[in-house]
């Protein structure tokens, strides 16, 4: 499908950020034909340019802005902020998919590891949020927040990133209701297991398998897809895959004693 379409674009600019790869890459794939400006942000500059390039040659009427930045750092945000602001580029749509986990005990953790995974996950999301806040609410536009089934869980050995995910499901949430009159949509996107790149980064640098099914992973394609349809819809939250939906749903009307006796029973890390 080509840009050149005349129909009416579903966001005029989108920012998306950790666009370089997994979600954020695909995110942007699926948009280029549906939107007229991307701002593609992520740590790795020359990737970033890689991908603005193909975009642009696959949608010729598509914008491409790209923003080396390492999120997870204050300077960074702000430089970053600052940036747009000069550029005088006002996102419509704010997508923070930017995100990292990390699997093992907490005891055993690093801590930097462990603090950039809070900076990232939940300080980079809400700073940008709060940034571009006064630009979305001007044009009425649209909050989609990658979040995880996780932030509805206490998970051992995933235990600093189901809690950031529960603020970002949270913050989600009262956001949107604090944003109704003012007519802007605020998602939270919750999968489960996807086949990206962020297990590689989760695993501590160890050839071991997440404890996770194969029959539980959502390709990719389909949770962005999905996500789109239900931004568009302005759902408040999304379980992306039946299994992942039913899952959800078992556990909201579980009492928490039996979600501790479920999580207790889960397999573990051995190392």
């Amino acid at each position: 499908m080509s840009s050149s379409s005349s129909i009416s674009p579903l966001f005029r600019c989108v920012l998306i950020t950790g666009a370089s790869s997994g979600l954020g890459l695909e995110f942007a794939r699926q948009l280029a034909p549906q939107v007229d400006t991307l701002i593609l942000v992520a740590r790795r500059e020359n990737l970033l340019e890689e991908i603005a390039r193909d975009l642009v040659s696959r949608h010729p009427r598509l914008k491409v802005k790209t923003y080396a930045s390492d999120l997870s750092t204050s300077a960074d945000r702000i430089h970053l902020i600052n940036a747009l602001s000069q550029a005088n580029i006002h996102p419509d749509c704010l997508l923070n998919n930017a995100g990292i986990g990390d699997y093992g005990e907490f005891r055993k953790a690093d801590w930097s590891k462990t603090e950039q995974m809070i900076h990232l996950n939940m300080e980079a999301l809400t700073h940008l949020t709060h940034a571009l806040l006064p630009g979305i609410i001007a044009q009425s536009g649209a909050i989609l927040n990658l979040s995880s089934l996780a932030s509805i869980l206490p998970i051992p050995d995933f235990a600093v990133y189901a809690a950031t995910k529960a603020y970002v499901t949270s913050f989600s949430e009262a956001l949107r209701l604090e944003l109704r009159e003012h007519d802007v949509k605020v998602l939270a996107v919750c999968p489960g297991p996807i086949k990206t790149g962020f297990g590689d980064v989760a695993r501590r640098g160890v050839e071991i398998e997440l404890p996770v099914k194969k029959s539980a992973y959502v390709a990719a394609d389909k949770v962005v897809r999905d996500s789109i349809d239900a931004l568009i819809n302005d759902r408040p939250r999304l379980y992306p895959g039946l299994k992942i939906a039913a899952a959800a749903t078992l556990i909201g009307v579980l009492p928490i004693a039996a979600v501790r006796l479920i999580m207790s029973f889960r397999p573990r890390r051995s190392d």
